[in-house]
């Protein structure tokens, strides 16, 4: 059974994931936990007399009560999301299993949240595939249809609502494909963008090349 982080580190670069699995890797780093905690904070967060200047955020405190007050006019589980039944769930479901970060009841959903930047649209693939791997465990577990999940990045104060689609399940599917194929190192990537911030690169060997040198 995979581990939810395993397929969202497969969805990113199956050679990463060699290297975490062989090293036995799984801390989360202390500013990660800061980022992920603003999640459970969006009331205090969003009122007018709370102090952000000494908050973990990546934008400026009035672009991020900002985008707060978007997403609680545009998701009616904004509530929820605020007051969850349950946060920090372990769920086990036929394929992987671990932590879903909230809970919702109306309707029964999950919400993963992200230290990270969000993309302009969506979910990044990462996030994609764990937000997927938490949604079918959690339908697995009650034996009711998932619909959706959440993907939150607190740090920049964005919720997302993911359905379920065609397109996202086929990220899913192709995590715990590669997460199924790893008995050694994947090949490498090849100036990719991902290499960059990777904390194996030293180890993979991968070469990068910046646009300079590449024109």
């Amino acid at each position: 059974m995979h581990a939810f982080s395993d397929l969202a580190t497969a969805a990113y670069c199956p050679r990463k994931l060699y290297y975490r699995l062989r090293d036995g890797d799984h801390t989360v780093p202390e500013t990660v936990q800061e980022r992920r905690a603003l999640a459970f904070r969006y009331p205090e967060l969003a009122a007018s007399n709370t102090d952000l200047t000494a908050e973990p955020i990546a934008v400026t405190p009035t672009q991020y009560r900002t985008n707060l007050a978007c997403a609680r006019e545009r998701l009616r589980a904004w509530d929820d999301l605020c007051e969850p039944s349950r946060t920090n769930v372990l769920l086990e479901g036929r394929e992987a299993r671990g932590i879903a970060h909230k809970v919702l009841d109306d309707p029964l959903s999950v919400s993963i949240v992200s230290a990270g930047e969000p993309p302009d649209e969506g979910a990044w693939r990462p996030q994609t595939a764990r937000a997927v791997a938490a949604a079918k465990a959690l339908s697995w577990e009650e034996a009711v249809e998932v619909g959706h999940a959440y993907v939150e990045y607190p740090a920049y104060g964005v919720v997302r609502k993911l359905p379920l689609s065609t397109r996202r399940k086929a990220i899913y599917r192709e995590a715990v494909t590669r997460a199924e194929a790893i008995d050694g190192p994947p090949a490498r990537l090849s100036d990719d963008a991902r290499c960059d911030p990777c904390e194996y690169r030293e180890q993979c060997g991968v070469t990068t090349r910046s646009l300079r040198s590449l024109l």
